[in-house]
Formats: C-alpha cells, structure tokens, sequence
C-alpha cells in the first residue's frame, strides 16, 4: 500500500438483510466503547466518513453503512429507497446492532453523527419512529424546506429519461455534479470513488432512482417537531457550503432547544472530505 493508498481503501465487510435490500455495513474500535453510529447523505455513501471515522474510533465503537441503493449496498429497480425507508431501516439496524430497545442495556444508546439528507434520516427515526440518541450531530444537512436545487428537481422529474443517458455523459454529469460539494477541490482518486458506485448496469438507473424518490414531504412531516428533541445536539456546518448555505445551519440550530453551532470555515458542503481533521475534533469534543 502506497503512502495516500490508506486515505481511499474502505471496505464494507458486513451484510444485513433489510426490508428495503441487502445494507453493507461495518464497525471500528473496541467492542465495550461507547457506540457512535455515522449516516452518509445523497449521493455519496459510508465512505465519505471514513477519516473521520478512523479518528473517532480510537474511543470508540463506530458503525458505519451504506444506505439501501447506495455505495456497495444493494441497488435493483424495485427498490423503496426513500427518506422515508432509510428511516425504518436505520431502525432495524439499531435493532440488529443491539443499540436500542431491550438489547441495548443501560448507556447503550449510540450517538448519531449524520451528514446531509441523513440528517433527515436520523431525525425521522428519532421523531417518528422513537430512534433514542445519546447525542446527536447534524453536518449540513437536508432538514429545513426549501430544499432540492433546480437541477435536484429536474433530474428527479424527468428520471427515466436520464437513465437513457449514453454511459460517458451520464459519468460526466455524475462527476461534475459530486465534485461541485467540495469547496476545494476533491482529489481524482475520491471522486472516482464516489462517482463509480453510480455506473453500470445498476448504478446508472439508481442514481435518478434515488432523485425521483426523495422530496421535501420528508422533511414536512417532521420540521414542526425539532423544538420537542430534548438531547445534546451539535450542528455542524461548513462556512462555504454551496449546497446548503450556513444560514440553514443557524435556523437548525436556533429551532432545536439548546443546541450548538460550529462553523467550519474553507469547508464545503463535503466538510469531511474538504476539512476532515477540524470535523474529526468538532466531534470528538461533542462526543466526550
């Protein structure tokens, strides 16, 4: 292995069966530490978090996956991979990793650490479904309306037809449309790494899947509530966030009792990719 080989091998080694498809998945640091739980935003997967989770696992136990439909999970044309899925799966994997309920033993919940429309995903399960957190981080993420920018909604308007795409423009429109979260510049051995999962015979059709399936209804159903989450809570944002301006981040904070803000200034909407180490030690501080 090469000395910037480490920054992009990550292997999901884990499978779990869910009602929504095969979910890959995997754990770091010590079985008895306290759990940390990370969840991807669209459309990236797990291994965004991979620095990040590294640095965290030295005290503690981090769990990572890959959401149905995404990175090396499984993909297939009838697949629900809705916000509103993801939600009921992130449940049974709390379940499966025995992070909730009777399995889960006293202090056992985990802390939830999630970036852009898992955030949504982590506050569906905690609202709607009664997904209980020790702590809850939020990285710019998808959770206030408006969302979704034009190109967002003309892609999920008009999926099949995208599906046609020939294979090199639709890699094309791939690439440049992952690259424009970083505020820096994503390394080409990253990008491809994000890119790849949504080419071929199943990812090309699964990239606009994923689009067409997600709208703001997700978000609506639980804005109201996020003055009734009585927990630690740290948002988390990048300064330069082209995606989801820092404004979102102060209006999240300012509606969630208590919580607490950190900029990262020079950072993207990808903060772990643009900002890995300052996002590493925000969150170590959070954690405890």
């Amino acid at each position: 292995m090469t000395g910037t080989e480490w920054k992009t091998e990550w292997t999901l080694d884990r499978t779990h069966r869910s009602s929504s498809g095969e979910v890959r998945w995997a754990a770091l640091g010590a079985p008895d530490a306290p759990p940390v739980v990370l969840l991807h935003g669209t459309p990236f997967s797990s291994y965004v978090w991979r620095g990040v989770a590294r640095a965290l696992a030295d005290r503690h136990r981090v769990f990572v996956w890959d959401m149905p439909g995404y990175g090396t999970s499984e993909k297939r044309a009838d697949q629900d991979v809705s916000l509103a899925a993801q939600a009921r799966v992130f449940g049974e994997l709390l379940d499966a990793w025995g992070l909730t309920g009777a399995g889960a033993g006293a202090g056992a919940e985990p802390a939830v650490v999630a970036h852009d429309f898992g955030g949504c995903v982590a506050l569906r399960a905690h609202l709607l479904h009664g997904a209980r957190y020790r702590r809850l981080a939020l990285v710019d993420v998808v959770a206030l309306a408006p969302w979704g920018s034009p190109a967002y909604r003309l892609l999920g308007a008009n999926d099949q037809v995208f599906e046609q795409l020939p294979t090199a423009l639709h890699r094309a429109l791939v690439r440049e449309y992952v690259g424009s979260a970083s505020a820096v510049g994503l390394r080409d051995g990253v990008l491809e790494r994000l890119v790849e999962p949504w080419c071929g015979e199943a990812g090309q059709p699964a990239f606009y899947r994923q689009i067409a399936q997600n709208d703001q209804r997700f978000t609506d159903e639980v804005e109201g509530r996020y003055g009734e989450i009585r927990l630690p809570v740290l948002v988390c944002w990048g300064a330069a966030d082209a995606w989801i301006p820092v404004e979102r981040g102060r209006e999240l904070a300012a509606r969630i009792p208590g919580a607490r803000l950190r900029l990262i200034e020079g950072a993207g909407h990808l903060v772990q990719e643009d900002a890995p180490a300052e996002l590493a030690v925000a969150l170590s501080g959070f954690l405890g």
